[in-house]
């Protein structure tokens, strides 16, 4: 039951005018900080899963049971809809099947595939590869018919931007919208105008990665909002964050042999980590427990 209550909020958000805003989260403890400071949906990607489970790079290494467990965790934790990655489906037929009901079983509220050739590299990586497109129309197809909750939001992604240029990116997004894709996502834009060009041009729900460093501009969510997007996505934001405090971190303890002054400089107290991880409610449901 909470798992098609969080598909079917899911939904809402998508229909409501202004794009939902969203972080892509590494794992469980990224994500019920995100909950708690107000994030309405969460994006779990392959990227940062792979980093934070695997500590290896977005290079389709992780497995499609690896990122349903981590799913799993996520979505056991938190009450806001999780959209899970599932890369290209993790190879033909039969694992885009399997992937799909993997991740929806874990609780997923959505879940994005693309048109990568297997194995995948991160979107704003260099020589990708992409399928044709009679290809991607057959992962999109399994996908749709593999749902058992028709509420599962489908989020279809195209790389060809990089391949074969903007206007054939265009067509496939509109023939993904076609075929019954709730979502549907250009990766990797180049440039304002590319932004622009796609909103008008694709009749379907956008997705939008606004990835810091990576090849697109980053715009305020409330212009791209304006320009017709529906979600916009930080997708490894918190991955940086986290590791660069954890450089700075490291430094310190290398330079002073000590860490606690950090404190002052905003480093969370361990009162407040217990906080965020809700220990009253577990040990007063311990203490019951021992008193029945």
């Amino acid at each position: 039951m909470a798992q098609r209550a969080a598909r079917q909020r899911l939904r809402a958000l998508l229909s409501r005018p202004e794009p939902v805003v969203t972080l892509g989260v590494h794992d469980v403890f990224s994500a019920l900080l995100a909950e708690q400071a107000g994030i309405e949906m969460l994006f779990l990607g392959g990227f940062g899963t792979a980093a934070s489970l695997l500590g290896l790079p977005d290079l389709n290494l992780l497995t499609s049971t690896e990122m349903a467990d981590a799913v799993r965790r996520t979505t056991a934790r938190v009450g806001i809809p999780v959209i899970a990655d599932g890369d290209t489906g993790h190879g033909g037929a039969p694992q885009v099947e399997r992937t799909v009901r993997l991740l929806e079983a874990a609780g997923a509220s959505g879940v994005i595939l693309e048109d990568q050739v297997f194995p995948k590299r991160c979107g704003h990586f260099a020589d990708k590869q992409v399928v044709p497109w009679d290809e991607m129309a057959r992962r999109l197809r399994i996908a749709l018919a593999s749902r058992e909750d028709p509420d599962l939001v489908l989020v279809a992604r195209t790389d060809a931007r990089a391949t074969a240029g903007l206007d054939e990116a265009i067509d496939r997004a509109n023939r993904a919208g076609e075929l019954g894709a709730d979502v549907v996502f250009i990766e990797a834009p180049q440039s304002r105008a590319e932004l622009e060009q796609i909103a008008r041009r694709v009749r379907y729900p956008l997705l939008v990665n606004m990835l810091t460093g990576g090849q697109t501009p980053i715009l305020p969510a409330a212009e791209l909002g304006a320009l017709g997007y529906r979600i916009v996505v930080a997708p490894i934001e918190s991955l940086l964050v986290c590791a660069t405090a954890l450089q700075h971190l490291l430094a310190e303890l290398r330079r002073c042999g000590r860490v606690d002054h950090l404190a002052a400089a905003g480093m969370m107290s361990f009162g407040t980590v217990t906080e965020v991880l809700d220990l009253p409610h577990y040990l007063t449901a311990a203490d019951e427990r021992e008193r029945r």
